[in-house]
């Protein structure tokens, strides 16, 4: 029997819409994946991503999952599936909040000729080992490899293989780790943003993450 407090909602009785809603504003908060990739004309394309995670150290892999286009491009094929599909190459941008704005203007529908990075205002700097631009703002950037595009209902799961990491040395924190206070991540909530209090730890013999 269900909790006097609580509001149950089926799945069965509610709109897509409805239910991407309470997911998204449960699911919180979610870091962000600026994806930069390239079409096979070479044009530029960066848009964000939260539905974004680690999914495997060995081999290190990345998971994002894109949906379909929304309002003037409802239903359409986003720009950055079909670019990796072509190319089978892309780099995820990690966003601080400094770089909040940028992020948001590159998230507008646009047609496929157009540019984000000049629509983000940010500066497009060649990849180290990828025919990719990365984002040179970007306190880190995560060079990938497409390994497979899993249809999952009306989404795409994006697995890509981490070739290559660069990290700015302002938020290197020494033996492979990242100074989470100095990278200050944006977070995604349901439609807005958060940023991160100062981080603490819990005593545990726990192992999980």
């Amino acid at each position: 029997m269900a909790n006097e407090r609580n509001l149950t909602f089926n799945t069965n009785d509610l709109s897509e819409d409805e239910m991407y809603k309470l997911l998204t504003g449960s699911v919180v908060p979610r870091p962000i994946a600026w994806v930069s990739s390239i079409s096979k004309k070479g044009t530029l394309n960066l848009a964000p991503f939260s539905f974004f995670t680690v999914v495997s150290r060995n081999p290190p892999t990345l998971l994002i999952s894109i949906g379909p286009g929304v309002n003037e491009r409802k239903g359409s094929i986003k720009d950055t599936l079909t670019n990796i599909r072509d190319v089978k190459e892309y780099i995820i941008n990690i966003v601080p909040e400094s770089l909040g704005e940028a992020m948001y203007r590159s998230s507008a529908n646009v047609e496929p000729e157009k540019n984000e990075f000049e629509l983000a205002e940010v500066t497009a700097e060649n990849g180290q080992l990828l025919n990719v631009q990365r984002v040179e703002e970007a306190p880190i950037s995560i060079e990938l490899k497409l390994d497979q595009i899993i249809p999952v209902g009306v989404d795409h799961l994006v697995l890509g293989k981490v070739v290559c990491i660069q990290i700015d040395k302002a938020v290197y924190a020494g033996n492979y780790k990242i100074d989470v206070d100095k990278l200050k991540p944006l977070a995604s909530l349901a439609g807005d943003f958060a940023s991160l209090s100062p981080s603490f730890a819990y005593e545990s013999k726990s192992n999980g993450t």
